[in-house]
């Protein structure tokens, strides 16, 4: 009883810890990447325009 209780929980565990790291690896690491990417591909301002005011 003990032995099979310990296993349900283990794998309960192991389930949602490969769920979590399957949505950060699908998701969240090409969101990253492409918020990165166009950061470095957005122009910068280097002078910002005071008289347009």
């Amino acid at each position: 009883m003990v032995s099979g209780l310990g296993l349900t929980i283990f794998l309960l565990i192991g389930g949602m810890a490969f769920w979590l790291l399957f949505f950060l690896l699908g998701f969240i690491v090409p969101f990253w990447i492409s918020l990165g990417v166009f950061a470095k591909i957005r122009p910068k301002r280097i002078f910002e325009d005071t008289e347009a005011k």
